[in-house]
């Protein structure tokens, strides 16, 4: 199966909406778990809604009602999942193999009450166990759960994500598989850089901030619920046979294998603004962000700069590119309030991060990366650094060329990095 399993393991594996796109597809993934059992493992599938099927019951609810109620949302959009994983298990019982589906409630994924975007606060693993134990395949619809008053409550985009690894975490999982159109994690995306590797193995920690630096991989909360509760979670593709990507603990990599950096991450959502000529004095970033944050929006890179000789600073911030008309409002009103004089935007910026665990033991790191840039006139607007992530905020139109500079100047495409 392009995966080395211990003897009679017990694995969750999640399939996404690509991966059960149609019936044939659905066959497929049938037969990939029909192999998985047959070798003598115990199997917990959770399963997404066909792809584009969310979407199109998230289209006819707004032609119901122009703000949809949440609690019916929930009712609404968790159906997609039904349809798969009684499906798929018919799928299995066809070829012979014991398996039963159940729905979040049923299983019962306990969550808080906030409508579209719960939060898992327990599972009752006995009925999974029971059916486990009597060989039976079992099959659980992702995305979704019940509150404690029985509502069917539902866990955001990407939530099946989310769903396999706290069932993994649950049941004490040697290992959660997320299967997807992608067959694993790589040094950056394969489409800007052609010599782009996939990584044998990453840490929760370059996980999580390639996932919140842009790679769509994986859902950060799935990484985070992962990384909590030691679950080793897997990326593999649906499509083709593979070994993945084992996103693991950092203690669990040998020191000498640690690369420098593991990855390039880049967000095109960015936006800038800028309000010139504050008075600089205490206070006065709180006087800029908490009406920005009490509007819901959340900043990214900050910067401030040196006082001017009349007793003036120029603050700037980056937001997500939807926001920046919001903020931009908000940064309207607060700049009069503070008798600043001017506010002003670019809503064509990218930021580029170069992410390792490795840089925590390894000095000049930054050094290579501005250096590259420098070389080939990249000019660097903003800089925010972590213990494992250095990041720069460039003009958009030389992202892809940052991209694949700093990609073989920390050379990347060879197993070993830099």
């Amino acid at each position: 199966m392009g995966v080395n399993l211990s003897p009679m393991g017990l694995f969750v594996q999640k399939y996404g909406g690509t991966s059960v796109g149609s019936i044939e597809r659905i066959e497929a993934v049938a037969d990939k778990v029909a192999t998985f059992r047959s070798e003598g493992h115990d199997m917990v599938v959770v399963l997404s809604a066909m792809s584009g099927e969310t979407n199109r019951l998230i289209e006819l609810a707004h032609k119901i009602q122009e703000h949809p109620d949440p609690r019916e949302m929930d009712v609404l959009v968790s159906t997609g999942e039904q349809v798969t994983i009684a499906l798929l298990t018919m799928a299995l019982k066809k070829r012979g193999y014991d398996a039963c589906s159940y729905t979040g409630g049923q299983v019962r994924i306990l969550t808080d009450n906030a409508h579209n975007k719960a939060r898992i606060q327990s599972i009752d693993v006995e009925r999974m166990r029971k059916d486990l134990d009597t060989g039976r395949v079992v099959v659980v619809a992702g995305f979704q759960g019940v509150d404690d008053q029985g509502n069917i409550t539902t866990l955001g985009r990407g939530g099946s994500d989310t769903t396999g690894v706290a069932l993994a975490a649950a049941l004490k999982a040697d290992e959660c598989q997320i299967y997807t159109d992608v067959d694993g994690v790589y040094t950056t995306d394969p489409r800007v850089v052609d010599s782009a590797r996939r990584l044998d193995r990453i840490t929760f920690e370059e996980m999580l901030e390639m996932a919140s630096l842009g790679s769509k991989v994986l859902q950060i909360r799935a990484v985070e619920f992962a990384g909590k509760y030691g679950v080793p979670l897997r990326v593999l593709s649906t499509f083709e046979e593979g070994p993945g990507t084992l996103i693991t603990l950092d203690e669990e990599l040998e020191e000498m294998e640690k690369p420098v950096v593991s990855g390039i991450a880049f967000n095109r959502d960015e936006a800038k603004l800028t309000i010139r000529g504050v008075p600089d004095q205490p206070g006065v970033a709180c006087k800029i962000l908490a009406p920005v944050g009490e509007a819901n929006i959340e900043v990214d890179v900050i910067v401030q700069n040196i006082s001017a000789v009349d007793g003036t600073t120029d603050f700037t911030f980056t937001v997500h590119r939807n926001d920046l008309s919001k903020a931009k409002g908000v940064l309207d009103r607060v700049s009069n309030e503070l008798g600043a004089r001017e506010v002003v935007t670019d809503d064509r910026i990218a930021k580029v991060s170069i992410v390792g665990v490795g840089m925590r033991s390894h000095a000049g790191v930054a050094t290579t990366m501005f250096k590259a840039l420098g070389e080939d006139n990249i000019n660097i607007q903003m800089i925010t650094t972590s213990e494992i992530k250095t990041s720069v905020i460039i003009d958009e139109r030389y992202l892809e060329l940052a991209v694949r500079t700093l990609h073989s100047a920390f050379n990347l495409s060879e197993a070993t990095g830099v």
